[in-house]
């Protein structure tokens, strides 16, 4: 769907009405709480936020919250903020907000789908959806927060790398090629323009720019390579046999050291493999277009922009957001380093579940209209959402919407990921009603996406949950 000329201009207005609230708090010493969401997305959303209020000289703290809540709510109002900021959330709890932050300036940067209506007129709401665009894939959080940034200040177009990076952490590649599209276009040509970004063609791994051949295959998850994802020595003999040297002498060669009959053979074989495997084609999208943050050193996981959002998701996941913000806002000291060791505690933990879904077929249960995961008190209920998306793009049959879930710990509470493919939502399905619906029934909350969303509930309704997921779909697409 083309955006138009007057959509765009309707967004960008009421990112200048935030910018002027920012400005006029900061310039008068307010005090601005920030909360935003702790995947990649919200991260790079806090840290474009941060660094602007950073240029401001502006009085301000920033958190990292896994949802939006009454609790949650009460703490940033605790704290009697001059202003609150919440992005990558809150457009599917206006009234909630409305009601937590009566009397009490707030602004929303969100892209999810909106629910309720703003009747707070302390709110400052800014969301693509409201301008009829589909913020699934042509803004994520991060992008909003840039727009808002750019119209603080026209030298904030220095963040646009960021920006991409958050899109890229919620799969918004999804135009040709896996390119970025929508509004993401004008931020990817702002970062071009401005010489802090490279877009071109080539193989999508891992660790394209930093690892050695054999290690960026091992460390591949999407899609999942059986028997290769997490075994170095196996993705080794994969390559001998190809004929395609891990060295050149004595020094190992990453990705983009291979010569383009060397990536073609190399793309070849794991397409053959993976169809070998019954994966669907959904699943071998292996070459698309790369984004390169010139101003990063190269062999650092800062300078491939997929592999600094799978860095920002670990540092979230893991229960160190503020290492992502701090990389966000320039830190490329001591974070980075505890960064990365974050980010192969992640890769670990990732390829650990995905191995023990896979080991079993029943782990992926297949009911009549959804596919279930139920990962109980095995999988980290804040890694569930990655989890899900990787399956997703994996399943031999893409013809259902995978629901995964996992208790969240010391509460009797479950949280529930739900992923489709696009081929779902051109027939009508949207997850972010189907999980909204289904939380209410079950006193719990839930939204996001048509094409991701999730939802916590009672964990005494998990089944009574799913069983009303399920029909839900049936219904909406008609089946």
């Amino acid at each position: 769907m083309t955006i138009t000329e007057e959509q765009i201009k309707a967004f960008t207005d009421s990112a200048q009405q935030a910018a002027r609230l920012i400005k006029e708090k900061a310039e008068n010493g307010g005090c601005i709480q920030v909360a935003s969401h702790l995947d990649a997305d919200g991260i790079a959303a806090a840290g474009v936020i941060g660094k602007a209020l950073l240029k401001l000289d502006a009085n301000f703290r920033i958190r990292i919250q896994q949802w939006v809540d009454e609790k949650i709510v009460g703490e940033l109002v605790s704290d009697k903020p001059d202003l609150a900021i919440l992005s990558d959330m809150g457009s599917g709890y206006l009234e909630l907000l409305c009601k937590g932050f009566k009397g009490i300036d707030a602004i929303i940067l969100d892209h999810h789908q909106l629910l309720g209506e703003n009747t707070c007129p302390t709110l400052t709401h800014v969301n693509p959806h409201q301008q009829g665009i589909d913020a699934s894939r042509d803004l994520s959080g991060a992008g909003v927060a840039y727009f808002v940034a750019k119209a603080l200040d026209n030298t904030n177009v220095e963040l646009a790398p960021i920006a991409v990076v958050g899109a890229l952490g919620d799969l918004q590649d999804k135009y040709e090629q896996k390119s970025l599209g929508g509004l993401n276009r004008i931020i990817v040509e702002d970062a071009v323009k401005a010489g802090v970004l490279k877009e071109e063609k080539d193989l999508i791994f891992f660790g394209r720019e930093t690892r050695q051949i054999h290690k960026a295959l091992a460390n591949t998850t999407s899609p999942f390579i059986p028997g290769i994802s997490g075994e170095e020595d196996k993705s080794l003999a994969f390559l001998a046999s190809l004929g395609i040297k891990p060295k050149h002498g004595d020094k190992w060669r990453a990705l983009r050291d291979l010569s383009e009959e060397e990536k073609t053979k190399l793309c070849s074989a794991l397409v053959d493999y993976l169809v070998s495997k019954g994966y669907s084609s959904n699943a071998l999208n292996l070459v698309g277009n790369v984004y390169t943050l010139l101003r990063e050193e190269p062999w650092t996981p800062l300078r491939d922009a997929r592999e600094f959002s799978v860095l920002l998701n670990a540092t979230g996941r893991l229960d160190k957001p503020s290492l992502g913000v701090a990389l966000c806002m320039g830190d490329r000291s001591a974070a980075l380093d505890q960064a990365n060791q974050t980010l192969d505690e992640y890769r670990r933990t990732i390829t650990k579940y995905l191995s023990w879904i896979m080991e079993k077929p029943g782990r992926i249960e297949e009911l009549g209209n959804v596919y279930v995961v139920r990962g109980d008190d095995f999988i980290n209920e804040k890694v569930v959402s990655t989890i899900s998306s990787i399956l997703s793009t994996n399943l031999a049959k893409p013809d259902k919407p995978l629901l995964a879930y996992a208790k969240v710990p010391e509460e009797d509470q479950v949280k529930f990921s739900a992923r489709t493919l696009d081929m779902m939502t051109a027939r009508g399905l949207n997850l972010g009603e189907i999980m909204r619906a289904a939380a209410e029934k079950f006193d719990g909350r839930g939204g996001g996406h048509n094409i991701a969303a999730g939802a916590q509930v009672p964990i005494e309704y998990v089944d009574d949950f799913i069983k009303y997921v399920d029909v839900l779909v049936k219904q909406q697409l008609g089946r």
